[in-house]
């Protein structure tokens, strides 16, 4: 489905604070589709002021929807509009919805709501689409200025005689539906919701505008039961409750005192006798003055738990990634100390070749100690295990490899092995690859996007190439059958273990270029 922007700015002359504004009500409708048991649909002008297009659509979780079938980027235009030769879509542009519901009449609607700027609704219901359905338009109104209309429809199929609950989720409905007529929500002083916000089911608390409770649901008790109530909710001021049932932290908690109020649009959480609330606070200011407010209630003891269960496991990972790497700086030193000791020349170099490659590891594994994910930045790791692989040069002038282009963020599962082939290739071309110990090294690095049908479960492939100007590699070269044990590592690694493509060249300028092609693996996750 074609994203709110694109639409937007396809088919409309909306400015760039429009659209967020936009943007901010429609992550915030599924409040007014649950409250009103009813769909929404978002309709914008065209650019030519010729009709309509939907942009936006959501479903109620509360009740029955009543269109099955999408209505965005559908276009009513007017009749005047219809007759002229445009190459716009028509009203069935989406599948034939449009038609069923009866565009001219919605269009008529949507009309009188954006030039009359008041909710509109229609007198009979719309049994068009085989079930009755009640349509209702709502200007969406910025700064004083219309920028939309919100078609809100309501089925009306399972009509009976509403519950208590269900009256004061309509009352809401209707509170909220005249703040968005008035340009006074989504709210531009709120604060950053989180990652899940309580929604209208998990439990809703009405407050008059002194901030005293009116109306509990039955979630929302249970959910201050837990908390240790007692009492009843209903008449009593929702801040005093509260922080009598919060834990001396909490109750010290200006936030929470502010989110409980109802004065403000905010969130807060209160934890109490082992269980842990979040509640969300909505201000209703109706006619530029505070009617009440919704407190809506969520019990997250549960997702906290497992929130700490994570962050535990996740400190115990990275301590385990920083013992390692102590581990194999350990080892590395045992080595070096028994190399110092060794007389013949190809044992020092053999276990000095094996330092450097316990040591690409023990970098990796570093990064890892310092990072919540299996995920490093593998650009500082590159860098690092180049020069580290440059420092073995016994040349009189140093040898400084050079990086161009970005390797990004790597999982360990690719980070670790491409560490020690890109050790083993940089040493390789310092040792075997200058020209009278001088010359150039350069690492090149690139990433390109999956493609379809050969890149499955990958994040794309990683292009990777080491070349410098020396000598080249023989004309007979195969890399297959070499004896060196450093290329037989990279061969290993990149095509047996990391299922890359591998490739030694001579190139015409001379020297030699090793050309990898390397699957980004998707990190495995992790299981409890």
């Amino acid at each position: 489905m074609p994203h709110l922007s694109d639409l937007i700015r396809r088919y409309t002359a909306l400015r760039t604070a429009d659209l967020e504004w936009l943007h901010a009500l429609v992550s915030d409708w599924q409040l007014l589709a649950d409250l009103s048991f009813a769909d929404l649909v978002l309709w914008v002008r065209l650019r030519d002021d010729s009709g309509w297009v939907g942009v936006a659509q959501m479903r109620p979780t509360t009740g029955p929807t009543a269109y099955h079938d999408d209505l965005v980027e559908t276009v009513l235009r007017s009749p005047a509009a219809t007759d002229s030769s445009s190459p716009a879509p028509d009203a069935t542009s989406s599948g034939g919805s449009a038609a069923d519901s009866g565009p001219s009449a919605r269009h008529a609607l949507l009309d009188r709501a954006w030039f009359g700027g008041r909710i509109c609704r229609e007198g009979d219901p719309d049994w068009t689409g085989g079930v009755p359905v009640r349509e209702e338009m709502i200007p969406v109104r910025r700064s004083g200025a219309l920028i939309a209309v919100i078609q809100r429809s309501t089925n009306l199929s399972s009509a009976r005689t509403p519950s208590r609950l269900e009256l004061t989720y309509l009352q809401s409905a209707s509170d909220l539906a005249q703040m968005i007529a008035e340009g006074e929500f989504p709210f531009s002083d709120q604060g950053p919701l989180m990652v899940r916000s309580p929604r209208v089911g998990d439990g809703l608390l009405r407050l008059d505008q002194d901030g005293r409770v009116v109306y509990a649901s039955p979630n929302a008790l249970s959910a201050y039961r837990r908390l240790g109530l007692t009492a009843d909710l209903v008449g009593t001021e929702l801040v005093r409750t509260t922080l009598a049932l919060a834990s001396a932290s909490d109750a010290r908690d200006e936030s929470l005192s502010w989110t409980v109020s109802g004065r403000v649009p905010r969130e807060a959480e209160v934890e109490a006798r082992g269980s842990v609330v979040q509640l969300r606070s909505i201000p209703l200011v109706i006619g530029g003055r505070r009617v009440g407010a919704l407190v809506m209630v969520r019990d997250v003891t549960e997702l906290r738990r497992r929130e700490r269960e994570l962050m535990t496991k996740d400190a115990t990972i990275r301590e385990i990634h920083h013992r390692v790497k102590n581990n194999l700086q350990t080892v590395a030193a045992l080595l070096r100390l028994q190399s110092r000791r060794m007389e013949g020349e190809e044992g020092r170099e053999a276990l000095d070749e094996a330092v450097r490659r316990v040591g690409s590891i023990a970098i990796v594994h570093e990064t890892l100690s310092h990072t919540p994910d299996e995920v490093v930045d593998f650009d500082d790791v590159a860098d690092r295990v180049i020069q580290m692989a440059a420092e073995v040069s016994v040349t009189e002038t140093p040898v400084q490899p050079r990086r161009e282009g970005e390797f990004g963020m790597l999982p360990a599962i690719v980070a670790t092995p491409l560490s020690m082939v890109l050790a083993e290739l940089v040493q390789n071309a310092v040792e075997h690859g200058l020209n009278q110990g001088q010359g150039r090294i350069r690492v090149r690095a690139r990433r390109v996007d999956p493609q379809p049908g050969k890149d499955q479960d990958t994040e794309g492939r990683l292009l990777l190439e080491v070349s410098d100007d020396g000598g080249g590699v023989p004309a007979d070269f195969d890399a297959g059958s070499t004896s060196s044990l450093g290329l037989q590592i990279v061969r290993t690694l990149i095509v047996g273990e990391l299922g890359g493509e591998l490739e030694f060249t001579r190139p015409s300028e001379g020297g030699t270029s090793v050309r990898m092609e390397v699957p980004i693996l998707r990190q495995a996750p992790t299981t409890e």
